[in-house]
């Protein structure tokens, strides 16, 4: 179910675009799990070198999943024989020539390759769409990288010569809310998986199964929940339970609710009755521009369907303590 949802969204990015959904993530772990994933079964070695204290950055994780699987592949399908594909993340500094902006720290990704090469002739056109030298290659790949990257603050160098391998070089700027390390942002994620809370949830989503297990899952964390299947139920519900002074904590909303008010209206809504309320926006389509930017829409945090126990605990976590 997971690759099924990130191959669903590695098309709607292609087909939408859409801005990336941003959050902390380990990189060192994500690039890693991609890279044997796609090499899987392969005659391709990985050698993968993590800087022990790597830097924590702001990445979609299904939008920069694409980036290392595509890299991957075509150093893959470069060495149809064999050979070692290396990979090495790196911490740089502000102060460091090679840095595309001074004004900050940046987080350096290394993928190089033993194959074939890249003749020089080619070398400027391989992040244009469309240019393909693969007969069954559709040129969309690096290009897509490339959007991806630039989406992300960052920036992708190549180099290559004919017959001696390639190497992309890849640099993300390093969270400015998080000077933590990976082995500090373990610690935390430990931490926030043996949190429980106490508080009330409004929970509204038009389809059942949906309501069912988010309504479990949120039990499972200590809370009281309330569902609801559109936008007027939960205007409803929430005056009443202000009226009787037992007022939501937390609101849950679908962002697209078919034939009724859906997330973006309700949240309105209510922040009319209550402009202090805490709401997330819950959606399938990480896409959509409300989800990357919650905030201009009076969200105070961002949750992708499927729900995963641990991203609903850290974020309700950071909202409640908030």
């Amino acid at each position: 179910i997971d690759r099924a949802t990130g191959l669903t969204k590695q098309l709607l990015t292609f087909a939408k675009g859409g801005d990336p959904v941003k959050e902390d993530i380990k990189i060192g772990t994500l690039v890693k799990d991609i890279a044997d994933f796609n090499l899987r079964g392969s005659k391709i070695k990985l050698e993968f070198q993590l800087a022990p204290s790597l830097w924590v950055t702001k990445v979609d994780k299904g939008q920069f999943s694409q980036v290392i699987a595509n890299l991957v592949i075509n150093a893959k399908q470069a060495m149809p024989a064999g050979g070692t594909i290396q990979i090495r993340l790196e911490n740089c500094k502000a102060n460091s020539k090679e840095v595309p902006d001074k004004k900050q720290n940046w987080i350096k990704i290394i993928i190089e390759d033993e194959g074939s090469g890249i003749p020089k002739e080619h070398l400027n056109k391989i992040f244009d769409p469309y240019f393909t030298t693969k007969q069954e290659g559709s040129g969309l790949g690096l290009a897509t990288v490339y959007s991806i990257i630039q989406k992300h603050g960052g920036s992708i160098e190549v180099e290559s010569k004919s017959s001696s391998g390639t190497v992309f070089t890849i640099f993300l700027p390093a969270s400015k809310t998080q000077g933590s390390s990976q082995i500090q942002q373990d610690r935390t994620s430990r931490e926030t998986t043996q949190s429980l809370f106490t508080g009330r949830v409004l929970l509204m989503d038009d389809k059942e199964l949906m309501r069912e297990t988010g309504q479990e899952m949120l039990q499972s964390l200590g809370l009281e929940v309330e569902v609801c299947e559109e936008g007027s139920c939960v205007i409803t519900h929430y005056e009443k339970a202000q009226m009787k002074n037992k007022a939501f904590d937390l609101v849950i909303l679908d962002l697209t609710i078919p034939g009724g008010m859906g997330g973006q209206d309700t949240a309105r809504e209510i922040l009319s009755i209550d402009p202090q309320a805490k709401i997330i926006v819950s959606s399938g389509y990480s896409t959509d521009p409300i989800m990357a930017n919650h905030q201009d829409y009076g969200f105070k945090g961002v949750m992708e369907k499927p729900y995963r126990i641990e991203e609903l605990r850290k974020v309700i976590k950071q909202i409640l303590n908030n």
